[in-house]
């Protein structure tokens, strides 16, 4: 019998579709006309993650006979869709030329430089969650986040953003293996909280927070897909405590580029220090997803800047791509300068997915930041029934299941309702005359604002507090 590491051979939809502006809201294909391949070692890597004691849902069964017989063998057992979102095993894709047909269909569709908006895309490269359970990743370490707000010098708070920066991207690729998240749906949201190691663990709730379920020694987090076409999501961060406050928005515009898949990441956060005033503007690299042909993988490229208008203090990063011909991956460099310095104090080099030194200005060298050896913190999120319909776990944990159990048709009938749904309700706007209204956050000159940051509501108590 074959290891668990036989869930590479997990069966998946064939194709996947980008979102676009007008009726398709594919990420899965709705053809079924491939059968479903289940053996007795996918049936067993599927039990371990189902329990009847948790959030669960009964397995369907499939038209399928040999994905029928794992829906069978799990009829009386229940989904436990939170152990799905927490079981962070990822098959490794191997090379992409076994599957000839689907890379023939694609590379039928595009020109060097199109838009991939409505490209049909092969489905092996999908991975079990949503984009904006990803964007949550940037704060994996909420210690180095909120550590910003410690220092009492700026040239010492600049050092610690950047450090923060550079950490943040690692965790958001768990692997090597190249994947692409689920693209959100108009409406969706994420939220989730963080604990902050090394700080006191406070009772008291954020009751008007982005996350009402988190307290305020907590690191908060919420995200929302406040547009369709272009396809942008906006996310929002903040720790009461330590009265620091992240706001940020990514327009995802992807590109064919012969051999490579580009993901051009157009957008800006804002973290804003309330104690000190002070709001340092960032940028993000570009994604790209390298050797489709063969066995892909991910990559970062790009220049980025982070500044601080108040202070003067600014940082350019360089994520710097692999040569065609050797040199290494995942390289990153990074000079941080005074107001007004031409020379940078600080320069940093290493890799973004490990070990990055540091060489200040007067000679001394340290390692900055070492990700392979600093704790990624879990993200800690309500369970699937207890989120409303449109948060992302529960409204993809379906098109989850079938992914994971290669249950072809469990997951395109759910992915397939999901988007028919979307198609309807868009349809019905048009009708109308009406415009989508966003949830919790707004748009103010051309940037997306949570619509009760921690400032507003600090300011209101004081407010209520003077008045009383």
């Amino acid at each position: 019998m074959a290891s668990d590491d036989s869930l590479s051979n997990f069966f998946v939809p064939i194709t996947s579709y980008s979102s676009s502006e007008d009726e398709d809201f594919y990420d899965a294909s709705e053809e079924t006309s491939m059968s479903a391949r289940c053996d007795e070692d996918a049936t067993n890597a599927a039990e371990k993650v189902v329990s009847s004691s948790s959030i669960t849902e009964d397995v369907p069964e499939t038209s399928s006979s040999t994905s029928a017989d794992m829906s069978n063998k799990l009829m009386e057992k229940k989904i436990d869709f939170d152990a799905l979102y927490e079981d962070n095993e990822e098959e490794d894709l191997g090379s992409v030329e076994g599957h000839g047909s689907v890379i023939s269909h694609l590379l039928s569709q595009v020109k060097l430089g199109m838009d991939l908006t409505k490209v049909v895309l092969p489905t092996f490269i999908l991975e079990r969650r949503s984009l904006l359970e990803m964007y949550a990743d940037f704060f994996a370490h909420p210690d180095i986040f909120v550590n910003i707000a410690d220092h009492s010098d700026p040239k010492d708070r600049m050092v610690q953003m950047v450090r923060w920066y550079l950490s943040s991207f690692h965790a958001g690729r768990k692997s090597s293996v190249a994947k692409k998240p689920y693209n959100p749906i108009l409406g969706e949201t994420f939220k989730c909280y963080f604990d902050v190691p090394g700080l006191d663990d406070s009772l008291e709730k954020s009751s008007d927070g982005p996350v009402t379920f988190a307290t305020k020694g907590q690191l908060s987090f919420i995200a929302e897909q406040v547009s369709h076409h272009p396809p942008i999501s906006a996310f929002y961060a903040e720790h009461y405590n330590k009265r620091i406050t992240l706001c940020a928005h990514i327009w995802t515009k992807s590109k064919f580029l012969g051999l490579s898949i580009g993901v051009h990441m157009i957008g800006q956060g804002c973290v804003s220090l309330l104690d000190y005033d002070e709001e340092y503007i960032l940028t993000f690299p570009n994604g790209y997803g390298r050797s489709i042909l063969t066995v892909p993988w991910v990559e970062l490229g790009g220049s980025t800047t982070i500044s601080c208008a108040k202070t003067g203090y600014n940082a350019n990063v360089e994520f710097l791509t692999k040569p065609f011909y050797g040199g290494k991956k995942h390289r990153i460099t990074a000079d941080v300068f005074q107001p007004n310095d031409k020379k940078a104090f600080l320069s940093i080099s290493g890799e973004w997915n490990g070990v990055m030194n540091a060489k200040w200005a007067d000679g001394r060298t340290e390692v900055f930041v070492d990700t392979t050896s600093i704790p990624i913190i879990k993200k800690q999120v309500l369970p699937v029934t207890e989120q409303e319909e449109f948060e992302s776990r529960r409204l993809w944990c379906k098109v989850t299941a079938g992914l994971r159990f290669k249950n072809i048709e469990r997951a395109t009938d759910a992915k397939f309702a999901l988007e028919q749904k979307q198609r309807e309700e868009a349809k019905q706007r048009k009708a109308d005359g009406t415009e989508w209204q966003t949830r919790v956050f707004h748009e103010v000159g051309g940037n997306w604002i949570y619509d009760r940051p921690l400032e507003k509501r600090l300011q209101l108590e004081k407010q209520q507090r003077e008045s009383s």
